[in-house]
Parts: C-alpha cells; sequence; structure tokens
C-alpha cells in the first residue's frame, strides 16, 4: 500500500484547520504589534483561549500520530528521523526569536513540547487507554501542586513547574502541555480497539477547500516554520506603506 493510500485524510485534513487557526492568530499578533488593532488584543480572554486551543489540538495530533506510527511497535528510524525534523525546527524558532527579541524568545514552545511529549509517549504506547488519560489529567495538575522554588534555575524553565512567571512569546510547557499529546495518545487507542481508524481511512472528504488543506495538513511542519515570517513581513511592509 503505498504511504498516500495509508494516511488518513480526515486528520490531514484537522491539522490543516489548526494551521489556518494558528495563521489567523499570529495575523492578529502581528496587526496588534505594527498598531493596526489595539494593544493587549491578543490577552482579551477569548483569544487568550483560542491560542491554547489550537496549540493544544496541534499537540493532541501529534500524540494521535505517535500511536498511529508506533502502536504495533516503535520504528526507531521513522521515529528518530521524524524526532530530528521537529528538534531542529523548534531550534530554529529559538534561535530566530532570539535574534528578534532576547527578552521574549520561544525557548519551549509548540514544537519543543511535541518533542519532549513524543520521548514521554513512548513509555505510554503499551499502556492501557484509560491510564494514559489519567496520567494526562495528573499532568494538568502537576504545577499546581509540583511548582516550587527547586524548579526555579534556568534549565529547568521547560518543566513549567518554577515559582516565577516565564517571559515568553510563546511558551508551553511539559507541564501541564504534555496532557494533551497523552489524550491523543489515548483517544487513539480507543480509537482502534472499535475499528474506527479503518473507517476514517476511508472517508475522502469532498469540495475546494479539503484538498487544499490536506496537503498543507500532511506538510504541516514547513508551514508552521514560514507562515508567521511571511505574515510578518506582509504586516511590517503594510505598516510601511501606511506611514509613507
Amino acid at each position: 500500500m503505498r504511504a498516500a493510500e495509508r494516511r488518513i485524510g480526515v486528520l490531514d485534513l484537522a491539522r490543516g484547520l489548526a494551521l489556518v487557526a494558528m495563521a489567523s492568530f499570529h495575523l492578529t499578533y502581528d496587526l496588534q504589534l505594527f498598531g493596526f488593532l489595539p494593544h493587549g488584543t491578543i490577552a482579551t480572554w477569548p483569544l487568550w483561549l483560542y491560542a491554547r486551543l489550537i496549540a493544544g489540538s496541534f499537540i493532541f495530533l501529534a500524540g494521535v500520530g505517535l500511536w498511529l506510527g508506533h502502536g504495533r511497535g516503535i520504528r526507531w528510524g521513522p521515529f528518530w528521523r521524524r524526532f530530528a525534523r521537529i528538534a531542529a525546527g523548534a531550534m530554529l524558532v529559538t534561535v530566530a526569536t532570539f535574534l528578534v527579541d532576547r527578552s521574549s524568545y520561544v525557548f519551549f514552545g509548540i514544537l519543543h513540547s511535541i518533542a519532549v511529549s513524543s520521548l514521554i509517549g513512548l513509555a505510554f504506547l503499551r499502556v492501557p487507554a484509560a491510564l494514559t488519560a489519567l496520567a494526562g489529567c495528573l499532568a494538568i495538575i502537576a504545577p499546581h501542586v509540583l511548582t516550587s522554588g527547586a524548579f526555579d534555575a534556568a534549565l529547568l524553565g521547560w518543566l513549567g513547574l518554577a515559582s516565577y512567571g516565564i517571559r515568553s512569546v510563546d511558551f508551553e510547557p511539559t507541564f501541564p502541555w504534555v496532557a494533551p499529546f497523552l489524550f491523543g495518545i489515548a483517544a487513539a487507542k480507543v480509537a482502534g480497539r472499535r475499528g474506527l481508524w479503518g473507517s476514517l481511512r476511508a472517508l475522502r472528504p469532498k469540495g475546494p477547500a479539503f484538498p487544499v488543506l490536506a496537503w498543507a495538513g500532511r506538510h504541516s511542519l514547513p508551514i508552521y516554520l514560514l507562515h508567521q515570517p511571511i505574515l510578518f513581513g506582509l504586516v511590517w511592509a503594510a505598516a510601511r506603506l501606511n506611514a509613507a
């Protein structure tokens, strides 16, 4: 069976929709940054929630993908190749944002979270779905009960358990953000046990937008990395023209 035939179109579609949602949020951020929207727009409650739902959807789908790719046995070659791509993308985001603004650069954003969660997720591939979901719930609770000055060292910031607020334009620390990843693994296990993946694989959504969204979902990492620089450049250019 060819790779294109093995893919589950609705998952590619879901990733594509998540990319569109993320692009809309980043466009809002850029419009605020260059004065087209009032300062504090992205800090409003609806947009705050919107941003977290977007991040959660990406991480959840990554958890689903880990189980689909390795639930019947870890294929180490493909796993490490994918991990290397995600880790390289994460480092690229860190370097680029550090060069733009050292005071709030992304040192542990969505890609960093997915990379670390992928390593943690390996330990749950053989764990029952209920226990995997329970571990996700505990990950949500962890920052509320484990936050301590013992985790204040800069090298431990990625855990999300420091006693001080961390300044970053995109921060999804391991706790609580490993939770949606574990929920994704648990959901994929339940779907597999009920025979849903075969049915979902057979679905072929219709409509002019679906092929474009599915294509974007199949190439989510490069699109994720490129869309914000493009949007930023376009809004910057509009701001320059507006000021001329």
